[in-house]
């Protein structure tokens, strides 16, 4: 089973380097950029505060938490598209996402 305390930060960005995202470093978070997108990734922990503002989004999570943590994202009506990552045991995951953005454009 996963340490579903600590943030699977080191999971996250192989994922995002296999999936040919230039990762950068940017504090407990990072930024992965390809072409003319850039996405702020998050590895999360079980006890985090989801951030209130942005454009793109992704928070990487073990599978032990990735239901409440899209529930809680769902829940929290926020204006920014985002999409949870759902890390599982020997590097496999799934991916969940976010419903359509409200945001007018």
């Amino acid at each position: 089973m996963a340490p579903v305390s600590t943030p699977p930060m080191k999971e996250a960005k192989s994922i995002f380097n296999n999936l040919g995202y230039e990762v950068i470093d940017d504090g407990d978070e990072f930024r992965a950029r390809r072409k003319w997108r850039e996405v702020r990734v998050t590895a999360y922990a079980d006890s985090m505060s989801t951030p209130k503002h942005g454009e793109l989004r992704c928070f990487v999570a073990w599978k032990e938490n990735a239901t409440r943590l899209s529930r809680q994202l769902r829940d929290s009506n926020l204006e920014y598209e985002w999409a949870v990552i759902a890390v599982l045991e020997g590097g496999d995951y799934e991916v969940a996402r976010a419903p359509p953005s409200k945001i007018a454009v």
